[in-house]
């Protein structure tokens, strides 16, 4: 049953001084030290945050109706009062945090920062390593349901030699990685720390994919080649010809007007977290109610979802992630990954080792074949799949791993 928070509660969270019910807001779930060493970890998450959560969204503050039809000025009222009352009501995070705990989970400081990551272990001999990194607003809760199929493959319509090791981190400053307390973890840095902790799991041969700041690090990976590293996946691709052609064919323009959009109508989130991330981050770490309409509108925009999101993600694994970003008080931190990288980190240039690559149709933009080629010479695969967006393994599980599996084909 649903109560309402007390007077003692509310008047504690309005000014702050102690009560007997209330006596400090949490600031986020304290983590771990971590060391050299390769560490277990578990999710355990204190009941003080989950009743601090519910008492903020009891006590959300709300705008007027929007003047505009639909989703023209952001998430509409209503459905952002629905999410918000799931959220409070009826959304378990206890079940989201048995999900995670379900799969082996380790922390390991590299860089002097503390690194979170699942690593899940293929029965199959000879298992390809893989390393899948997420992006903004994305985290681990992504991959959750390609782990299975990746990893036994004999046990989700594949063959014993589909199988992969797969390694999931955590990227610094999201979940339940550190939050880096100096400057200078751009997507470089991370694909270094990348390959120490592939080195560091005994790993003398595997492969890398990723998609949105995953791509950006996966294509660091591909200039720095650390040891081991046979080749990438992405299913975003940071490809654009030096000089653009006169005329363009379809498939160019196709590119073209998708990053326009991109430029003209979805901009506005890319350039405040670049230009102003401690503020992002000041005004989303008390307010679970704007940490979720900054997230839920970009599982929006950027799924295939035949105009509702919720026909592609269900509402509670919308809330999985947003709640890992509310629990861990990671806006500002994750914000902080546009400020360390300039835009030309997206123009990811010329990768001299092997390339599959998977375009899926509501992608932010997609590159034509011949802008892939020109920038991957040594392009291994390539396939435009019918379904899927940029959130392509939480979306179409089931198409990102046949895409992996025959994108890495070749390199076993």
């Amino acid at each position: 049953m649903q109560t309402s928070p007390t007077q003692p509660a509310r008047r504690a969270l309005l000014t702050g001084k102690p009560a007997s019910v209330r006596r400090a807001v949490p600031q986020g779930l304290v983590l771990p030290p971590a060391t050299s060493a390769i560490t277990p970890f578990r999710v355990e998450t204190p009941q003080a945050l989950l009743d601090d959560l519910k008492l903020r969204l009891s006590m959300t503050r709300w705008p007027e109706q929007e003047t505009g039809s639909g989703w023209s000025q952001g998430v509409p009222l209503k459905r952002m009062k629905d999410v918000a009352q799931h959220w409070q009501q009826r959304y378990d995070w206890r079940r989201a945090e048995a999900q995670l705990n379900a799969f082996p989970q380790f922390r390991t400081e590299i860089d002097a920062v503390g690194i979170h990551f699942l690593h899940v272990r293929s029965k199959h001999e000879n298992a390809l390593p893989l390393i899948l990194t997420h992006g903004w607003p994305g985290s681990v809760f992504e991959f959750l349901k390609v782990i299975g199929p990746l990893v036994d493959p004999t046990a989700h319509g594949g063959k014993a030699e589909d199988a992969f090791h797969v390694v999931v981190p955590s990227l610094p400053g999201f979940g339940f990685s550190d939050k880096p307390v100096e400057k200078g973890w751009n997507v470089v840095r991370i694909a270094k720390a990348w390959g120490t902790l592939m080195a560091r799991l005994g790993y003398s041969k595997w492969v890398a994919q990723g998609g949105d700041w995953g791509a950006g690090v996966t294509t660091a990976l591909g200039h720095i080649k650390p040891a081991g590293l046979a080749g990438i996946h992405l299913n975003w691709q940071f490809v654009f010809p030096e000089k653009m052609p006169a005329t363009l064919s379809a498939d160019e323009q196709r590119a073209v007007d998708g990053v326009g959009r991109f430029l003209s109508s979805e901009y506005g989130y890319f350039n405040e977290q670049a230009t102003r991330p401690q503020t992002v981050g000041e005004v989303l770490s008390s307010t679970p109610v704007g940490q979720a309409a900054w997230i839920y509108e970009k599982f929006q925009a950027w799924s295939d979802n035949g105009g509702d999101v919720e026909n592609v993600l269900t509402r509670d694994e919308m809330l999985d992630d947003i709640s890992l970003y509310w629990l861990t008080n990671t806006a500002a931190s994750s914000a902080r990954i546009y400020w360390e990288n300039s835009p030309s980190s997206f123009s990811g240039g010329r990768l001299d080792l092997p390339v599959a690559v998977s375009v899926f149709p509501k992608e932010i933009y997609r590159a034509p074949r011949s802008w892939a080629e020109a920038t991957y010479p040594q392009m291994i695969y390539w396939n435009e799949v019918e379904r899927g967006g940029h959130f392509a393994a939480f979306e179409q599980p089931a198409l990102f791993v046949a895409e992996l599996r025959a994108g890495f084909a070749k390199l076993r």
